[in-house]
């Protein structure tokens, strides 16, 4: 008796452990898709064709009508994603922003207003040259981020494993970032922003950090010591550095080294590249300027910064432009 008694606890407890089991599975099914739906309902946007000769690289993509409202500012929390110092604010408007400090406030700045120039989908962001941040301090060059209330953030995205992968406008931002020395291109630094009140809902995929950009790549591809050399916000060492190495079986071959590309740069066809000059050959010396400027550089930094962009634009045009280089 008293064993048919323990056997019959025993199949009880199998019997309520498999409908747990089964509960978190479901769960994890539903979270899963509820996940997948979310990213999937919607228009997935990298570019769209713009208008580049009459784009506002000083306000940027928020305009005048986003930019920051500095006659209060409130703390609302640490933000601890990333490696840099940030806060979450909010501004005389009620608008939140997360303040980035340090280094990598101005070239991201910068960055975002030339992508974004160009029709790629970004973030928006402003630089304010001082803020005080009560119970914090106060700083110098301090990146403002939005968070919109009609913007839901998603999961990252990959650069090997996305929806426009092999087109011209993919290519194209692989170059770009080649072209402003991004060596930072994890995929944990993209994401995927769900704009809400558009019918159908827009989802903007964004390279969400391009702090590490304007400064020089590493000098090596080597495991583990590949990070030597490599600096951002550094105009000097961005106007020295190389873009472009030349073209091979009708593809580019791209001067990335020092971060982990993965083989990304690989497979970037000279027409491609055409295709991106084209866009760059329509920003004008005063956009480009605007977009140092609305970073804060100084003068004599957008001086310098605006010759290394001419120049960049002029190795890719060369590359591109004599189509008997393609076969070399």
């Amino acid at each position: 008796m008293l064993n048919n008694t323990r056997i019959t606890r025993a199949f009880l407890w199998l019997i309520l452990l498999m409908l747990a089991a089964s509960g978190v599975d479901a769960q994890k099914s539903k979270s899963k898709k509820t996940k997948a739906d979310a990213t999937s309902a919607g228009q997935a946007v990298l570019w769209e064709p713009v208008k580049v000769e009459n784009r506002d690289l000083f306000t940027g993509p928020g305009g005048d009508a986003m930019r920051p409202d500095l006659s209060s500012i409130k703390f609302i929390e640490d933000d601890k994603s990333g490696h840099n110092k940030k806060y979450k604010i909010s501004d005389g408007s009620g608008n939140v922003w997360v303040a980035k400090l340090g280094r990598e406030a101005r070239p991201e700045t910068a960055a975002v207003r030339l992508l974004w120039g160009l029709g790629y989908a970004t973030e928006i962001n402003y630089l304010v040259p001082n803020l005080t941040i009560p119970s914090k301090g106060t700083f110098t060059n301090v990146r403002l981020e939005a968070r919109p209330k009609n913007v839901k953030r998603l999961d990252p995205w990959k650069w090997r494993d996305n929806p426009f992968v092999g087109t011209n406008e993919l290519q194209g931002l692989k170059m770009m970032m080649v072209f402003m020395t991004n060596y930072d291109l994890l995929d944990m630094q993209n994401k995927v922003l769900k704009v809400k009140d558009s019918s159908p809902p827009k989802l903007q995929y964004v390279i969400s950090d391009l702090g590490s950009t304007f400064g020089r790549l590493g000098n090596n591809n080597l495991p583990v010591i590949y990070r030597f050399g490599r600096i951002a916000d550094s105009p000097k060492a961005w106007n020295k550095a190389k873009f472009i190495k030349g073209t091979k079986n009708g593809e580019l071959r791209m001067a990335y080294t020092g971060g982990k590309s993965r083989g990304i740069m690989r497979g970037i066809t000279v027409e491609q590249g055409r295709w991106l000059a084209d866009l760059l050959n329509r920003l004008s010396d005063s956009q480009v300027r605007d977009a140092f400027r609305a970073a804060n550089y100084s003068p004599a930094e957008i001086e310098i910064m605006s010759q290394a962009f001419k120049r960049r634009v002029n190795e890719l045009n060369q590359a591109v432009g004599d189509r008997n280089l393609a076969g070399k």
